[in-house]
């Protein structure tokens, strides 16, 4: 398909509406895109594993070719180019990260993984590069000239991830609907729990000003999560061999099923305070904001009786985007929220919830 194998450069008019101003032809279909809005560098990752570097003049108007870098043997899947220390740094389906000199055009480094690099965040300051691949794994490194270090290894999620260099926190999101925090930068190893998706969320971004983190779907959902509020962790799951409130057995339990000659119960667990529990004694579902549940969800018997009415009240607010959501940006300075779809629509949004302008 050409289409997919263009770069297109997009003005917004003395009318309001967005109209296409030039456009470049590229040997592979397009999959992910760098653009550093200071130099107007813009940098395309390809299926065909490279990333081609383009520069836009000061009107717009030309697009001047500069270097195509041999990232990846595989599809570019996420990229991004560090100003400070002209790098690009990019994960690819060969399984890699790789991270290339802009000024030489020469390969500095690659790390491999177990599993397809999906998602990558890059912290600038300190050169340390967030990867995560599609085991459900995020590995930090800290990245160098010819040579690399292994900082830890975090069990997260595949789908999307967002660093926010001040605070430092890492948000990661994936095919299970849910969003982690993890507080890098606090040294306590708090995580933070936040589901109020119904599909696998696509993209994230934290704005430092408002405290607020915004999240998309391939639904098309949009959450903004509040973050300037007390949050609390939820709990690990318990282990049982039996309900951890009425004490019946569970149907793997079969010494206790034979000596109380009764029948074993199906697992659940209470998500507020993490026990295993029979059906019967957690047939009650709420929210429970604090600890990141936006929607009803399985809780026991006597914490459903603990939780208050104001305990409910939602910390986060749900949008919808029109369309399914493959990829979202955001500039917090204008105001402005971009999303493309499967649609193949771009949607630019004055705000996360009103919709201003699409281009097809």
């Amino acid at each position: 398909n050409k289409k997919k194998m263009t770069i297109r450069v997009w003005l917004k008019r003395d009318s309001g509406q967005y109209w296409p101003s030039i456009y470049h032809t590229l040997s592979s279909p397009c999959s992910c895109m760098s653009y550093h809005h200071d130099s107007r560098r813009i940098f395309i990752g390809q299926d065909n594993g490279a990333v081609v570097e383009f520069l836009i003049s000061e009107d717009f108007n030309k697009m001047k070719h500069v270097k195509t870098y041999p990232a990846h043997q595989n599809r570019v899947s996420d990229m991004v180019f560090s100003m400070e220390s002209e790098w690009v740094v990019s994960t690819g389906h060969d399984k890699s990260v790789s991270w290339m000199c802009t000024q030489s055009g020469s390969m500095l480094g690659r790390h491999y993984f177990n599993s397809w690099a999906s998602c990558l965040q890059y912290d600038h300051e300190t050169q340390h590069a967030f990867i995560g691949d599609f085991s459900g794994q995020i590995t930090l490194l800290k990245l160098e000239k010819q040579t690399y270090s292994t900082i830890t290894t975090l069990k997260g999620h595949e789908g999307a991830l967002w660093w926010d260099p001040v605070q430092r926190l890492l948000f990661s999101g994936a095919s299970d609907h849910s969003i982690i925090m993890w507080d890098i930068g606090g040294r306590k190893g708090r995580t933070l729990l936040l589901q109020g998706h119904h599909e696998r969320v696509q993209a994230l971004r934290y704005l430092q000003f408002t405290r607020q983190l915004v999240s998309c779907s391939a639904d098309g959902g949009i959450a903004v999560w509040n973050m300037d509020t007390q949050r609390e962790e939820a709990p690990q799951w318990l282990d049982s061999d039996s309900c951890q409130k009425c004490e019946q057995p569970f149907f793997w339990n079969i010494k206790q099923m034979w000596d109380t000659k009764t029948l074993g119960l199906r697992q659940h667990h209470c998500r507020k305070c993490g026990k295993a529990v029979c059906g019967k004694c957690s047939s009650k579902r709420s929210t429970f904001p604090i600890m990141g549940f936006e929607f009803p969800v399985r809780v026991c018997d006597a914490c459903f009786d603990t939780i208050k009415e104001e305990d409910r009240t939602p910390l986060a607010t749900f949008h919808e985007g029109k369309h399914n959501i493959a990829h979202m940006d955001m500039d917090p300075s204008r105001g402005l929220m971009v999303t493309c779809g499967s649609d193949r629509i771009v949607k630019v949004n004055n705000t996360p919830l009103i919709p201003d302008q699409s281009c097809m």
